[in-house]
């Protein structure tokens, strides 16, 4: 596979001018996220998984100083040379890091010292990206690209870990606005079966299709073999995995794999993950606080254990059910493209993704949305298969034929963790828009359920 930036040469001023001005805009969205966050919600971590959003703000900062500033401003010198510990997430070739569980304990640095951090990165970053006229620009481009996408990956993890964090709390506090309920003509909980024929397709990374970018782990491009396949017109919603739950879906051995079983017992998990029931309502907790729950919206939170169990309940409905691979969604969202005449770069932007300046904007929280009905099966394809939550899938998370990790430091930055994890695809409500891909692969271990995940059913013909 080529450069996970295929751009290695020095890029033309325009292209120089546009990525110092993605770098001010992306930085900035970091910042504006936690507008309406007092101190003491950035200072917390509710769990091992969850970072405080003050170590989300120094470890992006960190990758920029440590791989770029380090390497090519002459005569950087660091912050704060203890941030290189504090601030490192898992990259042990370049030197150990402080124990994750405990980033919580940590009340030093403060978060107006972490703000301080970025504004003199982010004049370094500014100063080098005006003046530097060495051999490496290329190399230069690459890095801070890869940064970029990188700090949008925890602009999402910001928006996850913020809410598990605000969900310890009693009194449910709310970060932003609840948006309007949808009118009852916006209501797309009629779950239909879309037929695609398959047949040799091919999975992966393509730069004429998926725009300039892409993560090691998404490519090599290559060729995989599909039967023909069903897949659902929507995500699975509240109102389905509602009925999951009345019908002792938690509590029917049947239906969970081993592992799953032993997790929800010993766990005692009864429902996902943010549902509160009172005075026998559902309710659901958000980034708007706690509101009753959107029945025709997608489920969110799930487990990949959870969202198997239901798959396996729901064959009592349809035979043959399931969840579905990686190259099937993929196949799929990459058909909508084509039926829509649009380039799978578009498509993957397409849908209810997270836009940044827009939140800041009007405070509305972003949320899982019901599907638009469409008009005409036809219609249903063209439709974009992205954003409100990301999909589980069946594949485990795995090397594609002839992977091979980037060099140095990056090379841990995914293939490390290509053991005991699924895949997701598709992005979420949390997901910046221009960050999202078709041949995204996000990944996680089978238990995990903070992060915005749900699932979308597909069926053997």
């Amino acid at each position: 596979m080529p450069s996970p930036v295929p751009m290695t040469a020095a890029p033309p001023p325009q292209s120089w001018t546009h990525l110092k001005e993605n770098y001010q805009h992306i930085r900035q969205g970091s910042l504006d996220l936690t507008h309406t966050m007092c101190v003491e919600d950035q200072i917390i971590q509710s769990m091992p998984d969850v970072s405080p959003t003050k170590w989300h703000l120094g470890h992006t900062t960190w990758f920029f100083e440590r791989l770029i500033l380090k390497s090519f401003a002459s005569g950087y010198e660091d912050f704060d040379p203890n941030f290189d510990y504090l601030f490192n997430s898992y990259y042990y070739t370049i030197g150990q890091m402080h124990f994750r569980p405990n980033r919580g304990l940590l009340s030093r640095p403060t978060l107006a010292d972490v703000h301080a951090y970025r504004a003199f990165v982010d004049a370094a970053m500014v100063t080098l990206l005006d003046q530097y006229s060495g051999d490496a620009v290329g190399e230069i481009a690459d890095k801070l690209i890869i940064g970029l996408q990188h700090e949008q990956q925890h602009q999402e993890l910001m928006l996850t870990d913020i809410k598990h964090v605000l969900a310890q709390n009693p009194f449910f506090p709310a970060l932003f606005t609840a948006p309007p309920r949808p009118s009852e003509d916006e209501d797309g909980s009629i779950l239909d079966w879309l037929r695609f024929e398959g047949g040799l397709v091919s999975l992966g990374y393509d730069a004429d299709e998926d725009g300039p970018f892409a993560y090691d782990n998404e490519g090599p491009a290559h060729k995989t073999w599909l039967d023909p396949f069903y897949l659902a017109s929507r995500p699975v919603t509240n109102g389905d995995y509602r009925r999951f739950i009345e019908d002792g879906g938690y509590a029917d051995v049947r239906l969970w794999l081993s592992d799953g079983w032993a997790k929800i017992t010993a766990e005692n998990w009864t429902h996902p993950l943010y549902w509160v029931r009172e005075e026998g309502q559902w309710f659901e907790f958000g980034l708007d606080g706690l509101q009753p729950l959107n029945p025709d919206a997608p489920v969110s939170h799930l487990s990949y254990y959870e969202a198997q169990a239901f798959a396996h309940w729901a064959d009592r409905m349809w035979p043959g059910v399931r969840l579905p691979r990686e190259a099937e969604w993929e196949y799929a969202a990459r058909q909508a493209a084509q039926h829509a005449g649009d380039r799978a770069e578009n498509q993957a932007q397409h849908g209810n993704l997270l836009d940044i300046q827009r939140l800041k904007q009007d405070g509305i929280a972003p949320t899982p949305r019901p599907a638009v009905a469409a008009e005409t099966a036809d219609s249903a394809k063209r439709q974009s298969l992205c954003g409100n939550v990301w999909c589980w899938t069946q594949s485990a998370y795995s090397p594609y034929p002839g992977f091979r990790p980037l060099e140095g430091p990056l090379g841990e930055y995914n293939g490390k963790f290509m053991s005991g994890q699924l895949v997701l695809k598709g992005g979420s409500c949390y997901t910046p828009r221009d960050h999202n891909r078709l041949s995204y692969r996000n990944f996680f271990p089978p238990d995990a359920r903070w992060q915005m995940t749900g699932l979308r059913l597909a069926r053997d013909l």
